[in-house]
């Protein structure tokens, strides 16, 4: 299927590691980050196009497509990778961090997607969401992340739906605590993680289906952890 990739929060964790697999696959990409620094690094690393953009913002989220648009004509597979988690009850949780976690975990991966349907239909293409084991489950200290990635999953159906008939298809990827940056708060070691790669490999896994197949959700679990864990 090798294409056209577009990979947000792709400068590093689960987002780069899916570009760095897509680049081993052959498709070429455009990375989006908030900050050039990291972005144009990975970009440099993968030889693929940088795009530094806050998809907290509606507009960022049209420019981020109409520049993947511009440079390579189509697009071939969608990665919603940006993400932020602020821990924090329910009852303590300011206002500006709940908003921040709907701007850009809801609101900047429906925009950028709502913007993407028209390439991804005329390459019936797929579309990868980074939702989390924590939308599956209750997420005490996390309830506005783990709400918005329920709010993922729900959307990832929604557009398996709508666009079936288009032959575009959508996976909701929910994985366990993983080794990156934003799982460090967690407490637990590096190497009883998820790895990164773990995520890239259910993304290949889905490149190499058959047209008549789909998986709308998986859940990736931490091995040593309790069933029913929010990890």
């Amino acid at each position: 299927m090798p294409g056209t990739a577009l990979v947000t929060g792709g400068s590093s964790g689960i987002g780069l590691a899916i570009a760095r697999m897509l680049r081993d696959e052959g498709f070429e990409l455009t990375l989006v980050s908030r900050r050039p620094e990291r972005i144009e690094a990975a970009a440099a690393e993968l030889g693929a196009a940088a795009i530094a953009a806050d998809v907290s913002e509606a507009e960022e989220c049209e420019r981020i497509v109409a520049e993947h648009r511009e440079r390579f004509g189509g697009l071939d597979v969608l990665v919603n990778s940006a993400g932020v988690g602020i821990g924090g009850r329910v009852e303590d949780l300011p206002a500006k961090h709940h908003d921040l976690q709907l701007a850009v975990n809801l609101r900047g991966l429906f925009l950028v997607t709502q913007a993407a349907i028209p390439l991804l239909r005329e390459s019936r293409g797929w579309i990868v969401n980074l939702a989390s084991i924590a939308g599956t489950l209750p997420t005490p200290g996390l309830a506005t992340y783990g709400a918005t990635k329920a709010a993922v999953i729900a959307l990832t159906r929604s557009l398996n739906d709508e666009l079936d008939a288009d032959g575009v298809r959508a996976i909701a990827l929910c994985p366990g605590f993983v080794d990156t940056p934003m799982a460090q708060w967690s407490g637990i070691e590096p190497d009883d993680m998820i790895r990164p790669e773990d995520c890239a490999e259910v993304v290949r896994m889905c490149l190499r289906l058959s047209t008549t197949a789909r998986i709308p959700q998986v859940v990736i679990e931490r091995m040593g952890s309790r069933a029913g864990d929010v990890d």
